[in-house]
């Protein structure tokens, strides 16, 4: 169905509600499902105006911008807390809504951020209601919803592996979201949010890695506090040796129909030999090794390591680097079509359906931004270092080393 859009008041009944977005596998910041193409999140203008004034070169590697939106809180019924969308006027044009968007009412209890005791709402308790009721609805797959839904706890060398019908990532995120919300601000407080291109919405299952690229990640107005912390964070991981270290990732399993996801917590644990492990697992569907994603995946950042090399005074601080990649088993997966004018960066051609973006870049600096305490002169060498190891860690994957 069709949203019907009001003005900026918030008027009752009128707006989106925002649902989790099930497919955030890394970050702190909630990411939002505002339909089945646009995903949402928090607006800080430093990244608002990244993709405002993004080269031409650099649009097929970042999620298309759809413009801003305010959010604000919106009790229902039985006074559980949502958060609810209302556009702007100069995105008035109409957004599809799905029509199982019901069954995301159960979520709506997960955003009662507090029980009597003030204790979080556990996620346990949710999953069993979302198993019982929703959770094809939901994930918009054949996956089961597994009833626990406690922190993803994996250790570096890959045991105590937990697999899910869905990354429950998203939600921890949320429901912290929330928690911050209803404490630091007013129910009627309006937020602004940035509407950006859901660039997994054409994948049935959709595998995503999630990589912190570069060997710095504060930006240049960090405290001296948070500039400590995020250099031990590089200094204790693979961001020091290789610039790039795993935030977090979903990889479907074909033998188990669920996902198997890693946190940002593991990827911190890797060693050099644990991070090439771990890129290979990304690749396994569970049965064998996906070996013919590695060619179109290794162009797509080859393509990229381009486009960064010829970008002066860009330093791309705390972004991330999406590689995803369809799980969908490739004996069953329909004959692959090209879209006509799609803004989607996949690689037409390619046997595999694969895609590589760039996100976060609240901390981004570059030559006219906002912040130009520091001007840097050339390409950003963290985040080229990060990309020609990963490409020449995925070529020994190729070969076979």
């Amino acid at each position: 169905m069709v949203v019907r859009h009001g003005s900026d008041k918030g008027k009752a009944g009128v707006g989106v509600p925002l649902e989790p977005f099930l497919h955030q596998v890394g970050g702190h910041l909630s990411v939002l499902r505002y339909d089945a193409y646009t995903v949402c999140k928090p607006l800080i203008s430093q990244e608002q105006k990244f993709y405002e004034s993004l080269p031409l070169a650099m649009r097929r590697f970042t999620p298309q911008y759809k413009g801003t939106i305010t959010v604000h809180l919106r009790r229902d019924s039985r006074g559980h807390l949502g958060l609810v969308a209302n556009p702007l006027k100069e995105n008035l044009e109409p957004f599809q809504v799905s029509p199982e968007s019901r069954a995301v009412a159960l979520w709506q209890t997960l955003q009662q951020t507090t029980s009597s005791e003030g204790s979080p709402c556990p996620l346990a308790q949710m999953a069993h209601s979302l198993k019982e009721s929703a959770a094809k609805a939901l994930l918009r797959s054949d996956c089961h919803l597994s009833t626990q839904a406690s922190p993803l706890v994996e250790s570096a060398d890959g045991s105590q592996v937990e697999r899910k019908g869905f990354n429950p990532w998203g939600l921890h995120c949320h429901q912290a979201h929330l928690s911050r919300l209803c404490s630091q601000y007013p129910e009627d407080k309006r937020h602004r949010f940035l509407l950006l291109e859901n660039v997994v919405s054409q994948y049935k299952q959709p595998c995503i890695l999630d990589l912190k690229m570069g060997t710095r990640q504060h930006g240049d107005d960090a405290s001296e506090e948070k500039k400590a912390r995020h250099m031990k964070k590089c200094a204790q991981s693979t961001s020091a040796c290789l610039g790039v270290r795993i935030c977090g990732m979903q990889v479907y399993q074909t033998d188990k129909k669920s996902f198997l996801c890693k946190d940002k917590y593991y990827g911190r644990k890797l060693s050099v030999e644990g991070f090439r492990q771990a890129l290979s697992q990304f690749l396994h569907d569970g049965i064998r090794l996906r070996t013919e994603l590695l060619e179109p995946i290794l162009r797509r950042l080859q393509a990229l390591l381009t486009v960064i090399r010829s970008q002066s005074s860009y330093r791309f601080y705390s972004s991330s680097l999406l590689i995803i990649y369809d799980g969908e088993p490739p004996q069953t997966a329909p004959a692959p079509q090209t879209t006509q004018g799609s803004t989607s960066g996949s690689t037409s051609g390619d046997p595999a359906k694969v895609d590589v973006r760039m996100i976060d870049f609240a901390h981004t600096t570059y030559k006219g931004s906002w912040n130009e305490r520091t001007t840097y002169e050339g390409p950003d060498p963290g985040y080229i270092f990060g990309l020609e190891n990963l490409i020449g860690i995925l070529r020994d994957i190729q070969e076979g080393e």
